[in-house]
């Protein structure tokens, strides 16, 4: 069982969709705290490393394999504290930044706030050192955007960032740093990868689920086959 740990409902259908159509079988298990995110947006991500671990020692304890934090703005927390639950824990944008990285030096992170800005371009430097390639990150936040998100106006809010992903130039990739970006993934006429973090997040999560599943298996089975010899 993978469980996803969110800082909005609105990213459990979208998980769900994903899941339906490239994890057919995979059990997903949802955690929603909307509270860590503003919490973060006012102290600083480090404030809710004890409530982040608590989630995920919850999400241990109700059976999850593998946890996957699916907010940018605490995703470096979740992932610090894997060593504190004994599961893994992956943050959903590690996979976007690499395929970031590997589409060129010139890459833009859109975000509809401040907040998941400086964590994400941290996040792509580090994938750049880890590939040793030279990367220039810049971040924008796009105006309007989350005004739109919390009246629920969401297709107003996805059109936002569609419209200034459409007018990006100079860039050789663009980041966008929520979850909850990505639909114009696929409507952006941008002429560079616009790259979103759900999908190849999930893919991830499902992956190290798996692993962690067939690896407490084999712990399980490998003392019986050896009293049975």
């Amino acid at each position: 069982m993978l469980a996803l740990v969110h800082t909005s409902p609105v990213h459990v259908p979208v998980f769900e969709a994903l899941r339906d159509e490239a994890h057919p079988g995979l059990e997903l298990r949802h955690h929603v705290d909307t509270g860590l995110l503003e919490w973060a947006r006012r102290e600083g991500p480090e404030a809710v490393t004890d409530a982040v671990a608590a989630v995920l020692r919850q999400a241990v304890a109700e059976g999850a394999h593998a946890v996957l934090c699916t907010c940018s703005t605490v995703g470096g927390v979740a992932e610090a504290a894997a060593a504190r639950v004994g599961v893994p824990v992956l943050r959903v944008d590690r996979p976007m930044a690499a395929a970031a990285v590997a589409a060129g030096p010139r890459v833009l992170v859109l975000a509809a706030l401040e907040s998941p800005l400086a964590p994400t371009v941290a996040l792509i430097e580090e994938e750049a050192r880890r590939a040793d390639r030279p990367v220039e990150v810049r971040p924008r936040r796009v105006d309007g955007a989350w005004r739109r998100f919390e009246a629920g106006d969401t297709v107003g809010y996805l059109r936002r960032v569609t419209e200034v992903a459409d007018s990006v130039t100079g860039a050789d990739a663009i980041v966008l740093a929520r979850a909850s970006m990505a639909p114009p993934r696929q409507s952006t006429r941008a002429r560079v990868p616009v790259l979103a973090s759900p999908a190849p997040g999930l893919a991830a999560g499902a992956a190290a689920a798996g692993a962690a599943a067939v690896a407490l298996r084999l712990g399980h089975l490998g003392p019986q086959v050896h009293a049975g010899e």
